[in-house]
C-alpha cells in the first residue's frame, strides 16, 4: 500500500463510523458459527471455517492504524483467518493510553469506556474484516475480572460493558473470547463471567459465537462446560515444555458431551522461554518453528477444529523502548517473518485441500511406530474413507492399517510441512498392512503421509 493510498484508506474508515459504531458494512461478511455436526466451523452460509489464528493480544493498545494495517495484512497473507486480541490489555492495559493517548476506561469503571479509546478499535476491527479476517475479541484480560487487587469488574459493569461491546460490534466479523488467561475461582468471578456475556449476547442479539480462554494448561471444558452461553471449548495447552502432546486437550474434548468443536487458544509460542519462565538467552532455550508446528498437527490430527500460533514477540507488539515481557528480544514488526507463523498457512492450506471437516482421529491404524514423548505419530481418517493423514514428528517409521480406506487403489505422498511440498511417490494396491519410511529423520524433520483413494476408483474397500 503507497503512503497516499493509505491515507485515503485511513480517511475512508474515519468517515464511515457513525457515532462510534460500525456501519452494517461490515456485515455483508459470512459470520461465523457451529457446524450442526458439533465437530467444526462454518461460516453462515455452510462453508466449512479452519480456524487458523494468531494471537495478537497487545494490537489495539499498542499499535498505531498504520502499524496494525501492517500486522493484519502480513497476517492475512500468511494466511491466518482469525486475530486474538484484547480490548483491555494485559500490560498496564488500563493505566497506559494507547498510541493516540486514550485509556480504555473511564475511572477504571467498565460501565463507563472511553469511546475515543474504542474508536480506534472500531478501526482496527473495521480493517481486519476488510482483509477477510475474522477477530477473536477478548473484552478483558483476566487479571481484571479475578478477584483480587487488580479486579475491577462486578457483575453488574461487567453486563453494562458487555452490551456495549455487543452493540458496537455487532454487525463486525468476530468471535467473543471470555477469560483472557485465567481460571474461575470462585462464585463471584463466575458470576462476572455469567454478566459479561448475557450483556454481549443482548448487545449483539447472539450474532457471535462466545469461547472462554482459560489459564495454561487448562481447558475451557473445566472451567465453563455447563455454560449455556459457551459455543465451543479453548483450551491453552501452554508454553511448559518440548515435546508435550497438545492433542491429548483435543481428545479430552472431544470426548465430552454437549459435542463442541475444539480449539488450542494459546500453544507454545514462537521465540518464547522453553518452559516459560527460563528467561535466558540461548535460543535452543526457547521454541522455534519446530516446536509451533509440531503443536499444531498433534492438535488437528486429534480433532481440533483449527489452531491459534503464537510469537512472543508479536503478542505483546514488543520494539525496543518498551519493557519486554517473558525474554521478548526482537522488534515485532521483525518477529511477523518468523517461519513458524508461514507454516501455520501451510497447514491451514493442507487441512482445507484434503476436507478437514470430515477427519476423525484413528490412533487404532498405527500399528507400529513412536506412540509416547516427542516423536509420537498421531493419525486421523476421512469419515468416508477415502483418506487417511498421518503426522510423523521426527520423520520416525511407522506400520499402518490401510483396510480401512475406501478403494482398491491408493495414492501414498510424502507432504512437508515445512514448505509445504508434496511428493507423489506410490499408486498402490494396498489394503492390508504397510510400512512407512519418511524421506528424512531426526529433530525438526517432521513429515505427513496423505493415502487418498486414486481419481476414478469406486471400488469398496
Amino acid at each position: 500500500m503507497t503512503a497516499t493510498n493509505g491515507r485515503r484508506w485511513h480517511v475512508a474508515i474515519t468517515g464511515a463510523l457513525t457515532l462510534g459504531l460500525l456501519t452494517t458494512a461490515a456485515h455483508a461478511q459470512r459470520q461465523i458459527e457451529v457446524a450442526p455436526n458439533g465437530r467444526h466451523l462454518q461460516t453462515d452460509d455452510g462453508k466449512p471455517f479452519f480456524y487458523l489464528g494468531d494471537t495478537a493480544w497487545a494490537l489495539f493498545h499498542r499499535l498505531t492504524i498504520e502499524e496494525a494495517d501492517r500486522y493484519l495484512r502480513d497476517r492475512a497473507e500468511k494466511g491466518f483467518n482469525v486475530v486474538q486480541a484484547v480490548a483491555l490489555a494485559e500490560l498496564r492495559g488500563l493505566d497506559e493510553p494507547n498510541a493516540y493517548g486514550h485509556l480504555p476506561l473511564v475511572n477504571r469503571d467498565p460501565a463507563t469506556p472511553n469511546t475515543a479509546y474504542f474508536d480506534h478499535v472500531d478501526r482496527v476491527v473495521a480493517r481486519a474484516n476488510e482483509l477477510g479476517l475474522t477477530v477473536g475479541l477478548l473484552p478483558s484480560w483476566g487479571r481484571y475480572w479475578r478477584d483480587g487487587d487488580a479486579q475491577i469488574f462486578t457483575p453488574a459493569s461487567a453486563l453494562a460493558y458487555g452490551r456495549f461491546l455487543g452493540k458496537r460490534y455487532r454487525d463486525a466479523k468476530l468471535i467473543w473470547i471470555l477469560g483472557g488467561d485465567s481460571n474461575v475461582r470462585s462464585a463471584n468471578e463466575r458470576a462476572i463471567i455469567d454478566a459479561l456475556a448475557r450483556g454481549l449476547r443482548e448487545g449483539d442479539g447472539g450474532r457471535h459465537l462466545i469461547t472462554f480462554h482459560p489459564r495454561g494448561p487448562g481447558l475451557s471444558s473445566v472451567q465453563v462446560r455447563d455454560a449455556k452461553w459457551l459455543d465451543f471449548y479453548m483450551n491453552q495447552s501452554s508454553h511448559a515444555a518440548r515435546d508435550l502432546d497438545t492433542g491429548l486437550y483435543a481428545e479430552h474434548d472431544r470426548a465430552l458431551s454437549p459435542r463442541r468443536p475444539v480449539i488450542d487458544g494459546e500453544p507454545r509460542y514462537e521465540g518464547i522461554p522453553v518452559g516459560f519462565y527460563n528467561q535466558g538467552h540461548d535460543p535452543r532455550l526457547r521454541f522455534d518453528d519446530d516446536d509451533t508446528r509440531q503443536a499444531a498437527w498433534w492438535s488437528i490430527l486429534a480433532g481440533a477444529a483449527g489452531h491459534a500460533y503464537g510469537n512472543n514477540n508479536v503478542w505483546q507488539m514488543w520494539a525496543p523502548g518498551r519493557e519486554p515481557a517473558i525474554g521478548a528480544n526482537r522488534p515485532w514488526f521483525e518477529a511477523i517473518e518468523d517461519p513458524g507463523a508461514r507454516q501455520m498457512g501451510i497447514l491451514r492450506r493442507f487441512m482445507e485441500a484434503n476436507a478437514f471437516q470430515t477427519l476423525e482421529p484413528r490412533q487404532d491404524l498405527i500399528l507400529d511406530g513412536p506412540t509416547q514423548g516427542g516423536a509420537k505419530v498421531r493419525a486421523a481418517r476421512a469419515a468416508d474413507g477415502k483418506r487417511i493423514i498421518v503426522y510423523s514428528p521426527h520423520g520416525k517409521p511407522f506400520t499402518l492399517d490401510l483396510r480401512e480406506v475406501a478403494g482398491a487403489m491408493h495414492k501414498q505422498s510424502w507432504f512437508d510441512p515445512r514448505y509445504g511440498a508434496s511428493y507423489l511417490f506410490r499408486t498402490e494396491q494396498s489394503q492390508g498392512i504397510q510400512s512407512f519410511v519418511p524421506p528424512s529423520s531426526g529433530e525438526g524433520e517432521d513429515w505427513v503421509l496423505l493415502i487418498e483413494q486414486a481419481d476414478g476408483d469406486t471400488g469398496a474397500p
